[in-house]
């Protein structure tokens, strides 16, 4: 059995070897393709396991960058939480209510004469504190305000923009108006 099926069928006459010189060519061509397709079948499954690859890294690099946002928002909150409690203007005992604006509502806040006076003159600021509002320096306004906009609820009056349209930016509202 040392002799290949062909050899053994073109010594009993069986085939030429023309026919057998074919078949050899035409079995050879079908073992490439066989290749070609393995090799083919293995290409697309690395250039899938290379897009995974790079479908996992873009997912971890988003995830990463919003837990880097989010450990950015929770310090700039420690540290508007820490002004404001180390700066804090005592308003106890107060007794003159305050009335400023906060979006679209109007709030009240008892405060001291002294301290509203300094609101008024735009020397203090109110910031948003827990549940309610405290009263801070303006120079402490400023640093929050770098840090995190929306906890500034009252800007002092010198401060405000007033606009263009404003029929009233000609008149100075008093100090002493009690609403």
């Amino acid at each position: 059995m040392a002799n290949s099926f062909g050899d053994q069928f073109l010594k009993a006459g069986l085939v030429n070897k023309a026919r057998l010189n074919e078949a050899q060519k035409s079995k050879s061509k079908q073992q490439k393709q066989k290749q070609k397709q393995k090799i083919e079948v293995n290409d697309e499954a690395a250039e899938a396991a290379r897009r995974a690859a790079a479908e996992k890294v873009a997912r971890d690099r988003e995830l990463n960058r919003q837990q880097k946002e989010e450990a950015a928002r929770k310090a700039a909150q420690a540290q508007v939480r820490q002004l404001v409690e180390s700066n804090r203007v005592s308003c106890e005992g107060g007794e003159v209510d305050y009335h400023f604006q906060d979006g679209t509502l109007i709030r009240k806040l008892f405060v001291t004469e002294e301290v509203r006076g300094k609101l008024a003159r735009g020397q203090l600021a109110i910031a948003r504190f827990d549940d309610g509002y405290a009263v801070i320096p303006l120079a402490v306004a400023e640093k929050i305000l770098l840090r995190d906009e929306a906890s500034i609820v009252s800007t002092p009056s010198g401060q405000q923009e007033s606009g263009e349209d404003d029929p009233y930016a000609d008149y100075k509202v008093p100090d002493d108006l009690m609403w």
